[in-house]
């Protein structure tokens, strides 16, 4: 029997496959927990909107990640902290920080995590990279002033 997975059945199928399984397995369980339902017309056609549907989100998501990223990289966001001799910071700058203060300061929401740096351990201009997107990558730069 020919079945259309709605969620991913580990060992079967992912969401959105169409598979071959036995028409016990698909009735009895697959069908019955709403796993999965028949691939009729009507199944395969709602898929199809499915996917369209996917893909043009996606699209628009890219799209609005090229902009943050052209946004983001005319930006400098300025941190004051505390530092000693020869510019060095007692401890660091991180980018939880770094993140508050975009948000602070133009307000733009970047999660701390998307942000590839260890800390800033000095005074001065740093460029750190931040992955907004699978494919799109943007550079900012952060300005670490003395307190």
């Amino acid at each position: 029997m020919k079945i259309v997975f709605l969620q991913d059945v580990k060992g079967k199928g992912k969401k959105g496959e169409i598979k071959d399984v036995a028409e016990g397995y698909a009735r009895n369980f697959l069908i019955k927990n709403g796993l999965a339902k028949e691939a009729t017309n009507q199944a395969l056609s709602e898929l199809q909107g499915q996917k369209r549907l996917a893909e043009k989100n996606a699209a628009a998501e890219l799209q609005a990640a090229k902009d943050l990223k052209e946004q983001v990289e005319q930006l400098e966001v300025t941190i004051k902290s505390k530092s000693g001799e020869g510019g060095r910071l007692f401890g660091a700058v991180s980018t939880k920080q770094i993140a508050e203060a975009l948000q602070k300061e133009h307000s733009i929401k970047v999660d701390k995590r998307k942000m590839e740096c260890d800390g800033i351990r000095s005074l001065g201009y740093t460029n750190v990279p931040v992955k907004l997107h699978q494919e799109v990558k943007a550079t900012l730069k952060v300005h670490v002033i003395a307190e």
